[in-house]
């Protein structure tokens, strides 16, 4: 599955998007919108982008458990080497150890993560701040072109502006138009 980013002049434009897009097989699930103004969006019922889509949770949360498993190996090795607790300490201590600073970068990660915006929006921030509106399609392998051909004939004000190859990876690069 990949996702398709068009960037959309108007609201109006949006609305006609994903009416089409609902009709050639596209589910509200498949399909989220970036918009500066999160209200028009609901006021005209389009399926808004979540948390996970805009802010950067995933990804920073990875980078902390990361960080928190190799700094668990540390405290490990440490605690292994100086013998800080019971000498005969039973190897579920020290995996205990790596757990814990794993789970605790991990949660530090993902409130960093909070804090900031989803690496591969901020590549579309000016245009979006500009009162543009990305539209996230999810396609199907099978669906892809179908869209692509829908939105090039129907939709020549929309903008293909990306095409993420692995969505689900936050480390990827996003495919620019």
């Amino acid at each position: 599955m990949k996702c398709v980013y068009y960037l959309s002049p108007t609201l109006k434009s949006t609305q006609q998007i994903s009416d089409d897009l609902h009709e050639i097989g596209v589910n509200d699930w498949f399909l989220h919108i970036v918009s500066k103004n999160e209200s028009e969006l609901s006021k005209e019922k389009l399926h808004s982008s979540n948390y996970i889509e805009t802010l950067d949770v995933i990804r920073g949360g990875l980078i902390g458990a990361s960080m928190g498993f190799t700094a668990g190996l540390i405290a490990a090795f440490l605690a292994m080497a100086v013998e800080p607790f019971d000498p005969d300490m039973h190897w579920f201590g020290y995996v205990a150890i790596v757990f814990v600073l794993s789970c605790f970068g991990a949660w530090v990660g993902g409130l960093t993560g909070i804090a900031s915006e989803n690496k591969k929006l901020a590549n579309f921030r000016a245009e979006i701040d500009a009162g543009k509106y990305l539209i996230l399609i999810y396609a199907k392998k099978q669906q892809e072109e179908k869209i692509k051909q829908m939105m090039a004939a129907e939709h020549a004000e929309a903008e293909l502006a990306a095409v993420d190859g692995s969505f689900l990876n936050p480390f990827a690069e996003l495919k620019l138009s």
